[in-house]
């Protein structure tokens, strides 16, 4: 059996697959397609030898959800509201994170007021009716949307978490009204409380969901052209797969699919090289990214801000958690109006891209910046198939940054790499110390194209003292995809303080989110399902997710429980108030389809370890160039040792090793790297 799996990132589409019988990886890489982004996909399967007919399952991780709602070239949408809940959306938080900005602005709704309309039905918080939905003025509402020429349609009600009939309703009516419109309706997409979260989501998801599905069905009709007639299966953010026709219907769940995919890889290969705990580091070539994996389990949040926090738009849906910084080899380094050196997030993409990339770039980058330092290879870039511009990223680093700031051009190209080591040394700390984590207690697992060339140099900033090269690391993102599970997240808002609460209604609606949740599994026989209950002290506004086990619920275990909650406020926030009363918010479903597990070769035992050559290279803030060994990866056995500075090349990018880091092949391929001088 042949699986493939392809991840579109900002400037380059990977692609990696995997021949189950004769055990052997194939990869390929070209640049993006904006205009067209199927074109890249196809691209890339022809790139890589492989006949469409025989892939068994592609997975396919993109950026087509989140760009859309970013670039704001969604679908004219429409919202419908219990009446007198016309303004939620729009007002929003009243909360304001950046309390001395001048210039802070809230978030830009996706739905102005006037293509907002209000209907006669009213829900209580526990579910009862207390105002029958009233067909005439549906009828209404549906009339003025079709009149504004809306394509699609998001329905809010209040509390329909608790009580979603009303929506059904709602739904039916409105598919018959506007038949040609797509349809959003809030229990389907998050059945929690907070009625702005749960609008926004709901919208989003409505104002992505014509282009989203557009593209899905394109994607599938393109595929199908060119020969492919196996299983498609589209990353979501939450670190599983899904269908297509799921993806359709909730393509708010696809937002950061093609990242995650390298975290999922990175527990993986944590676990079988004996690092449970590990942060995932991906440098694109237009973000990098860090993640934290605990106990090879990825962490989740509840949901994140598209945007940013300030002015972003609420997207309440369990994702793994990723702090982004606009990092990435082709982050554009600029002065600002005080003559001070900056690195992105503004970036060259893949159009124009780089100077050095010869597409027609005219600011320098940070890939300039590292073939100016000797670090790429100008004549072996991506296998030799690319070759760089290197006096050309001279010229643009000398003119645009050196000469302004009367440095040497040498010393402007270690500046712009090191501001950029610093931005995601922070983000590393963002998911490690900001959260009680100690990331000297943890493995750096570094992936994408340029995550090689900077992970040793964050590593040491943060003291951290190894880290893991896995084996395709510019395609890491999509290897993720080959490894990951099914999965489908479930929330049900049910409020009551942890001694009173009803646990024989907790196991009613524990089962019932499971027969959803088989409803939509594409593996769903051998399913695993993981329970968490949302629980906070009484008072307090926010929650900890806490582990319980269907047993739990059945026998009423409430000690059990609290003492769960109790460790984790402990660890979390290094205090706990046992005599202090709890109380539950929610409960959460994961349910866990088991895709086939891949087994995949490893190396042979290695001879003499000989390099290919030697290149002069600048390393940290050395004034003179290093003169480094250069080895082929491929070469490379089990077993093999080598110590810096050295640089060990291989298709997609350059491991970058310093004076006296460390490398030594492990069994299965990765390179493992102590840092000199980490403690």
């Amino acid at each position: 059996m042949i699986f493939v799996a392809v991840d579109i990132g900002g400037t380059f589409t990977d692609l990696i697959g995997f021949d189950d019988e004769a055990q052997a990886f194939v990869q390929a890489k070209s640049l993006t397609t904006p205009s067209e982004l199927t074109q890249g996909v196809i691209n890339c399967i022809r790139e890589s030898g492989l006949a469409a007919e025989r892939i068994n399952e592609l997975i396919h991780g993109s950026t087509t959800a989140i760009n859309t709602l970013i670039e704001r070239k969604g679908a004219k949408t429409g919202l419908v509201v219990t009446r007198g809940t016309r303004d939620v959306y729009i007002i929003g938080r009243g909360n304001r994170p950046e309390a001395y900005n001048l210039f802070f602005q809230k978030h830009k709704p996706l739905v102005s007021r006037r293509m907002t309309q209000e209907v006669d039905e009213r829900v209580l918080a526990s579910g009862e009716v207390y105002e029958p939905l009233k067909k005439a003025s549906l009828a209404a509402a549906c009339k003025a949307l079709k009149a504004e020429g809306v394509e699609a349609v998001a329905v809010c009600f209040l509390h329909a978490y608790a009580n979603p009939d009303h929506e059904r309703a709602a739904g039916e009516a409105i598919r018959k009204a506007m038949p040609d419109a797509y349809l959003s309706l809030s229990h389907d997409i998050l059945r929690e409380y907070r009625e702005f979260e749960r609008m926004s989501t709901t919208v989003v998801n409505a104002y992505i969901g014509p282009k989203v599905g557009g593209y899905v069905k394109s994607l599938k009709s393109s595929l199908g052209g060119i020969g492919f007639a196996g299983d498609l299966s589209i990353m979501r953010s939450n670190g599983g797969v899904m269908t297509p026709e799921v993806a359709t219907e909730r393509p708010v769940a696809m937002m950061e699919s093609g990242p995650v995919g390298g975290i999922i890889a990175s527990a993986q290969v944590g676990l079988a090289l004996g690092f449970a705990n590990v942060i995932s580091f991906d440098m694109g070539g237009t973000t990098a990214k860090a993640s934290l994996i605990r106990e090879g389990e990825p962490t989740l949040a509840p949901g994140y801000y598209v945007g940013g926090y300030a002015s972003g738009h609420p997207v309440m849906l369990p994702m793994i958690d990723v702090v982004e910084v606009g990092a990435g080899g082709g982050s554009i380094a600029w002065i600002d109006d005080i003559g001070a050196l900056k690195v992105g997030p503004q970036s060259a993409g893949a159009d124009p891209g780089p100077i050095c990339y010869r597409g027609g770039g005219t600011e320098p980058t940070i890939t300039d910046a590292n073939v100016v330092l000797g670090r790429l290879d100008p004549d072996n870039f991506l296998g030799g198939t690319m070759k760089l511009d290197a006096d050309g990223a001279r010229r643009g680093i000398e003119g645009k940054i050196a000469k302004p700031l009367k440095l040497d051009t040498v010393a402007a190209a270690q500046a712009i790499v090191d501001i950029s080591i610093n931005k995601m040394s922070l983000a590393v700390r963002e998911v490690s110390v900001a959260k009680g984590y100690d990331p000297r207690d943890f493995a750096l697992v570094a992936s994408g194209g340029a995550g090689p060339l900077h992970v040793c140099a964050i590593a040491r900033e943060l003291f951290i003292p190894t880290v893991v090269v896995p084996l395709f690391p510019s395609h890491f993102s999509a290897l993720g995809m080959l490894l990951a599970d099914e999965r489908h997240d479930f929330t049900r808002t049910v409020y009551s303080d942890l001694g009173s609460v009803d646990f024989g209604r907790l196991v009613k609606i524990h089962d019932e989110m499971v027969k959803e949740a088989k409803a939509g599994l594409r593996h769903g026989k051998d399913a695993q399902y993981q329970v968490h209950l949302d629980i906070r002290y009484v008072g307090q506004e926010f929650t900890l997710p806490v582990p319980v086990t269907l047993e739990q619920l059945k026998r009423g275990d409430r000690k059990a429980i609290r003492d769960a909650f109790d460790k984790l406020y402990e660890h979390r926030y290094a205090h706990h108030s046992p005599e202090e009363p709890v109380e539950m918010v929610n409960i959460r479903l994961g349910a866990i389809g088991k895709r086939p597990k891949l087994a995949f070769p490893g190396l042979g035992a290695s001879g003499a370890v000989k390099p290919a050559g030697e290149r002069q290279a600048y390393f940290s803030s050395a004034k003179k160039p290093l003169t480094a060994k250069v080895y082929r990866r491929e070469a490379l056995g089990a077993g093999a040792e080598i110590s810096g500075p050295a640089l060990i090349q291989e298709h997609g990018t350059t491991t970058v090793l310093f004076e006296n880091d460390r490398c030594k092949v492990a069994p299965s391929g990765e390179l493992i790297v102590t840092i000199g001088g980490a403690r």
